[in-house]
């Protein structure tokens, strides 16, 4: 087969049929395959691609965080007009930085690392530490992104026919809406993409999926309210296979107060999912709301223990003047920010890219 796990160079990252994994333990123990075109199947896979950045998607994420830069970081940007490096100069910043819902423990270890830096590279300017502050919170954002197997790549990923995202979070906080969002930034890819109305608790999430996938141009395979969400998976994930989809996007329902049905739910849906595909999910995607600022930690927490996040989609950011809580997401749940919501349009979803957040926030 030609195959060798010591020449990473040869890597294409994709997830590879059961046979291939059977053939090869020692490559896929990385959950990796290093050459679709050695696969035994290589026709289920195709590369897939971030979305790609447009000088309009910086746009809406400069705009989205437009109350966040004038109620907080104009005010942290203005700290280091002043001559010297003080004591007061720090407190100030604490306090700012706390009050953009950036977290108490995050703004502690960041201001520790600061003052480090401050001293064992000789700042004597403040522009100099307004200058290591923004590394500084670009490194928060830039965590480590190999657990999800769609965008860990921003060259591509080679993926199983259909990707398979599972999209979960608490009701209320735009997940439907962000997954019709999805949806229409993976059709401008030319992208076939079915969704999946699992959220079969709430009457309403089915009839606002299917007037979405109305809106957006793509198929929504779901039940009737009460229906079985493991049933729906298992037919959505039949029909995605049957019609060549590309992806297969999964709405789930998000009663939080009920954490130990809701981990079952997810459990029985990823069984179903890998009954078809073993390599699925190949992202478990949360939607958390930027306006709910240090509740959407505590949300985030709450489902890590539930099911194996592997990326955040930040809701809501332009309706919010406390945008920190992304850095506080970044460094305490260790998971990267995959897209940011920038408005209430269908096209108003920008993929996340840590050092253009950073320089928005300073604009």
């Amino acid at each position: 087969m030609g195959f060798n796990p010591r020449k990473t160079s040869k890597a294409l990252h994709t997830n590879c049929a059961p046979l291939t994994q059977a053939l090869f333990p020692l490559i896929h123990s990385s959950g990796r395959c290093y050459d679709p075109a050695d696969c035994p199947r290589p026709g289920r896979f195709y590369l897939f691609k971030r979305f790609a950045r447009s000088p309009q998607s910086e746009d809406k994420t400069t705009e989205a965080l437009d109350r966040t830069r004038r109620t907080w970081f104009r005010r942290v940007a203005g700290l280091f007009e002043r001559s010297r490096i003080d004591d007061e100069l720090w407190e100030e910043l604490e306090e700012l930085l706390i009050g953009a819902d950036v977290g108490v423990a995050t703004t502690t270890s960041l201001i520790e690392r600061l003052r480090t830096r401050v001293k064992e590279e000789g700042m004597k300017q403040p522009a100099e530490v307004r200058r290591a502050l923004k590394e500084e919170l670009a490194s928060i954002l830039a965590v480590d992104s190999s657990a999800g197997r769609l965008w860990s790549d921003d060259a591509g990923t080679f993926v199983p026919k259909p990707a398979v995202i599972l999209v979960v979070g608490v009701n209320g906080t735009g997940k439907t809406t962000s997954i019709a969002k999805l949806a229409a930034g993976l059709k401008a890819q030319g992208k076939l993409v079915v969704l999946a109305a699992a959220d079969t608790f709430r009457a309403a999430a089915i009839d606002q999926l299917r007037q979405w996938g109305q809106k957006v141009g793509t198929d929504v395979v779901g039940h009737q309210q009460g229906a079985d969400p493991a049933a729906v998976v298992f037919d959505a994930l039949t029909a995605a296979q049957s019609r060549g989809a590309d992806v297969l996007i999964i709405d789930t329902a998000g009663r939080l107060h009920t954490k130990v049905n809701l981990m079952e739910e997810l459990r029985k849906i990823q069984r179903i999912v890998q009954r078809k595909d073993p390599s699925a999910p190949h992202e478990v995607l949360l939607v958390l709301d930027a306006t709910m600022g240090q509740n959407a930690l505590i949300q985030a927490k709450n489902f890590t223990e539930a099911v194996p996040v592997t990326a955040i989609l930040l809701a809501k950011l332009d309706g919010t003047g406390k945008g920190g809580i992304v850095f506080g997401v970044c460094d305490q749940l260790g998971i990267p920010v995959r897209f940011v919501g920038t408005g209430e349009g269908a096209d108003d979803l920008a993929s996340f890219q840590a050092d253009e957040f950073v320089e928005a926030l300073f604009a």
